[in-house]
């Protein structure tokens, strides 16, 4: 689910923000240096950003979600495998933000404790905003199982195209298509296991537990993380 829009000055003020992030990384330096260019007050700028710098650290990554689901919405991806959209949704978000050390800084900040669970909500709003654009309709278990198996994924590429200086990011664009083949043949045990007649037995009551659970809501407020459908 994509965020509502965004207050203006909190946009200035990260646009102001990144040349310091480059040297000082998501810091109050960089934050406050920021609040300076924009002229704002101090006090204002905290009402948009309790966590300083970190909201906006948190917001360049929204900003390249929304980037992405734009370029997304323009691209014809009819003539697509379903395997290559997804490659091409993650090409996307690589390049929906130039700017390497933004991101290489903002790994560091989200690796810290105290900042390491919005950092896998950010992961996992980027592997929604993909599912979502690509027009996935699950309902049951599979919703979450997506998402979790392309945060993997959309992961590893991001620490591989940080440290991948090939011309046109090539390396990059190979890696892409090597993870999601990795991906393809897990789901290709998964459609072999369910097949299975001896295995039957096992799986149908799995099946039957799993299609239970059903996706958050997204109705405001009720975004729950999840919740059991009773049966009928």
């Amino acid at each position: 689910m994509m965020t509502p829009a965004v207050d203006p000055a909190k946009l200035a003020l990260l646009e102001a923000a990144l040349p310091h992030v480059v040297f000082d990384g998501w810091s109050q330096h960089a934050f406050d240096a920021a609040v300076a260019e924009v002229g704002i007050a101090a006090d204002h700028a905290r009402t948009m950003c309790p966590r300083g710098a970190v909201d906006l650290a948190i917001l360049f990554h929204q900003e390249g979600d929304r980037a992405m689901v734009a370029a997304l919405a323009e691209a014809d991806l009819r003539a697509m495998r379903f395997r290559d959209k997804v490659a091409f949704a993650i090409r996307a978000r690589l390049t929906a933000v130039s700017d390497k050390e933004a991101v290489r800084r903002g790994m560091v900040t989200f690796a810290l404790p105290i900042y390491a669970a919005d950092g896998a909500k950010l992961v996992w709003g980027t592997s929604d905003a993909i599912w979502d654009a690509l027009g996935d309709t699950s309902q049951d278990i599979n919703w979450y199982t997506k998402r979790a198996t392309l945060s993997g994924v959309y992961a590893s590429c991001v620490v591989f195209w940080l440290g991948d200086d090939s011309e046109d990011a090539s390396a990059t664009d190979a890696f892409v298509d090597r993870r999601i083949e990795d991906v393809m043949r897990f789901e290709k045990v998964k459609a072999q296991v369910r097949g299975s007649k001896a295995l039957a037995p096992l799986v149908a009551p799995l099946d039957a537990l799993a299609k239970m659970i059903k996706p958050p809501s997204k109705i405001p407020n009720v975004d729950v993380p999840g919740m059991w459908n009773k049966p009928q």
